[in-house]
């Protein structure tokens, strides 16, 4: 599998993790035409815990940890996640939920210190990719234009629409709603607010768009999402 975060590309093989932390743009896709799947976890700001600090100020170097580096801690939280996944017909109890918690801080203890992790503004894209995911971070909740990115960070809405299309394969829309998306989900899952009120919270103008960028990137709606992995 192909991964690119950031400017960066980096392939991950049979067995290998991979690390994204939050707010960095990110894609992947297949490179052969064997038969393969992935898991990919979804980790709300609650799971962080104590690493929420190095996961928003850090990135790591290298974030794939190759399948013999694991350890057996991963392996077996990893397996743990894959079979509940599968589960599809339980929902998860408040007990479970518990164990999500848990589970994603073994992962981080296990797997941080085998990165090496460095200040994002170390990094070569930093001088507009970090512009632009600081200011979408702080200001998602308002009605978002490519113009007006574009200018809070000094390009033309030409070169940020090239550059989030080209180099991390989203487009303007796509991502801004990937940010609103994730506060969204910690939501559902941590609070009983009403949906209509979580939408308007985190910067969505309708209903019908936050229904539809929702279902296309959790593949639930957002009441199946709030009853999987609620834990209020």
């Amino acid at each position: 599998m192909e991964l690119s975060v950031g400017a960066d590309l980096f392939f991950l093989g049979k067995g290998d993790l991979a690390l994204i932390f939050p707010g960095l743009i990110h894609n992947s896709k297949e490179v052969i035409s064997e038969q393969c799947s992935c898991l990919s976890i979804l980790g709300a700001s609650s799971f962080y815990g104590g690493y929420e600090e190095d996961l928003r100020a850090k990135r790591p170097v290298d974030p794939v940890i190759k399948s013999q580096d694991l350890h057996g801690d991963v392996r077996y939280v990893l397996s743990a996640l894959e079979e509940s996944v599968l589960d599809n017909k339980k929902s998860p109890s408040g007990h479970q939920n518990s164990f999500y918690h848990v589970w994603m801080q073994v992962i981080l203890s296990r797997c941080l210190p085998l990165m090496e992790l460095r200040l994002r503004d170390n990094f070569g894209d930093f001088s507009l990719v970090s512009k632009v995911v600081t200011f979408v971070a702080t200001h998602y909740q308002e009605n978002l234009s490519l113009q007006q990115v574009a200018k809070e960070v000094g390009v033309s809405r030409y070169v940020l629409s090239r550059t989030l299309s080209s180099e991390f394969h989203q487009n303007f829309n796509h991502y801004v709603n990937s940010v609103r998306l994730e506060h969204a989900t910690s939501m559902l899952a941590e609070t009983n607010e009403p949906i209509k009120k979580i939408i308007a919270a985190c910067g969505f103008r309708s209903s019908v768009t936050f229904n539809r960028a929702f279902v296309e990137l959790y593949h639930l709606t957002p009441r199946q999402y709030r009853q999987k992995h609620q834990i209020v």
